[in-house]
């Protein structure tokens, strides 16, 4: 089984969210929320309840914990549950206590990121799920929004998905306008996957884009890693399966949908990577209820 090399971890994760969060309460003025200045007395202490309005996936914690931390090293930030946590309507994600307007400050970023993420997260698992009992694994793509894509695979991870590469430094991915820039040097698919694997660093995953069985074949011959099966319809990915013989692994990709994906793992493809989980997710519905 191929396995991209840069899988996310916590530990990598942890590394990017405090930047995140510094620049997300930047721009939203935490430090002079006028209103709560105006309204509720410094010195008033609450406690505030991350709920779940909505069934789903949780993914996020760390962000929401960093946010109230910054806005307030004073206030205590205490998990209920754990991200991968398969969430029921009412059910309570976390606490917060302390300073009442740092909470209030901290608010509207904690919940915008745990809405994204737990978002990303449950329909990660729904694709998933819906590939159960085959041998096909859901990745993710590097459709994501700027500075969020380590979050946003992340919350793939816990939503039960694997990630693709993190970015264009991870593995040689010959897509379309690669290929059509060598077919006009005359190089066949092949010779292209050749040419990436001699120059590549030792151990470093060749992926190519293809777009119907006959290339498939092509494209096998020069012995890649993966081959990527780019918007074919079923018949077509089975044939392309066929034709490659188990000389690559292969990935399916473009337009799958919850109501087609059933009929495309059972082509015998080994991945699905599906664009719409990091940029089509539904935010799920969480709220924050405080009181004094």
């Amino acid at each position: 089984m191929v396995d991209f090399p840069r899988q996310i971890h916590p530990e990598l994760i942890h590394e990017v969210v405090a930047d995140l969060v510094r620049f997300g309460l930047g721009e939203d003025g935490a430090d002079d929320d006028v209103t709560t200045r105006l309204l509720i007395d410094p010195k008033t202490l609450g406690a505030g309840r991350l709920l779940a309005k909505q069934e789903g996936v949780l993914a996020g914690l760390p962000t929401a914990s960093e946010v109230f931390h910054q806005v307030d090293e004073g206030l205590g930030f205490h998990s209920e549950l754990r991200d991968g946590t398969q969430l029921e309507v009412g059910q309570t994600i976390a606490t917060i206590e302390g300073r009442l307007a740092s909470i209030l400050a901290g608010e509207r970023l904690a919940l915008n990121l745990l809405q994204r993420l737990s978002g990303i997260a449950t329909m990660t698992s729904q694709f998933v799920a819906a590939v159960d009992g085959t041998q096909t694994r859901i990745l993710d793509t590097r459709k994501t929004v700027p500075g969020l894509r380590l979050l946003e695979k992340y919350a793939v991870k816990a939503g039960g998905g694997y990630n693709h590469r993190l970015g264009l430094a991870d593995a040689i991915l010959i897509k379309d306008n690669h290929i059509a820039a060598m077919r006009r040097h005359g190089l066949s698919l092949d010779a292209i996957v050749g040419k990436a694997r001699a120059k590549a660093p030792p151990g470093m995953i060749v992926e190519i884009e293809v777009t119907n069985p006959d290339e498939a074949n092509e494209a096998a011959i020069g012995k890649p890693d993966l081959i990527l099966l780019d918007n074919m319809t079923p018949t077509q990915l089975k044939a392309s399966v066929k034709a490659i013989g188990g000389r690559a692994m292969t990935e399916a990709s473009g337009g799958i949908t919850l109501q087609t994906i059933g009929e495309v793992a059972n082509t015998g493809v080994d991945f699905i990577s599906v664009g719409a989980l990091t940029h089509s997710a539904p935010a799920l519905d969480i709220s924050l209820s405080v009181q004094p």
